[in-house]
């Protein structure tokens, strides 16, 4: 299968990568502005690759690890775009099924979600998500799962 390219993002800022993911989300992440409170930030997009990091500082449980929650969080957030980004212009996605496998906990630091699609179709799409420490030691499995409709 070839990639489709977004030539606007190609050789893009950060900054400006993070601007256009956010449009991306869905309306109740966007207008709470969640993904900024727990602080996700973007650093790669195409339909083949999402890449996002968040701090662990603000997102630990009262036992000082990384949230379990904060993880499905990023993984969603990077999932949910990569759908979004394959749907296209006129089609949204939304998501209906989403999993998580924590293999270890993090207490400081920096995590960073990598999302890899699964299924690409018509319908639906599925993206798995690897989250690793700054070791690249693999903290959690997701799998996010979006069904694509016209917007």
């Amino acid at each position: 299968m070839m990639e489709r390219q977004i030539p606007a993002l190609a050789n893009m800022p950060t900054e400006l990568i993070n601007r256009f993911a956010a449009r991306l989300l869905p309306a109740d992440v966007r207008s709470g502005q969640f993904v900024d409170r727990i602080g996700i930030t973007f650093t790669e997009l195409s339909i083949q690759r999402i890449v996002g990091e968040m701090p662990v500082e603000g997102n630990r449980t009262p036992h000082g690890r990384l949230h379990g929650g904060a993880s499905v969080t990023l993984a969603e957030s990077l999932g949910t775009i990569g759908c979004h980004l394959h749907a296209g212009l006129g089609r949204t996605a939304v998501g209906v099924d989403i999993n998580a496998t924590h293999h270890r906990a993090a207490t400081s630091g920096i995590v960073t979600g990598i999302a890899t699609p699964l299924h690409l179709g018509r319908s639906l799409a599925s993206y798995q998500v690897t989250i690793v420490d700054e070791e690249q030691r693999k903290l959690c499995t997701s799998r996010i799962t979006c069904m694509i409709q016209s917007a």
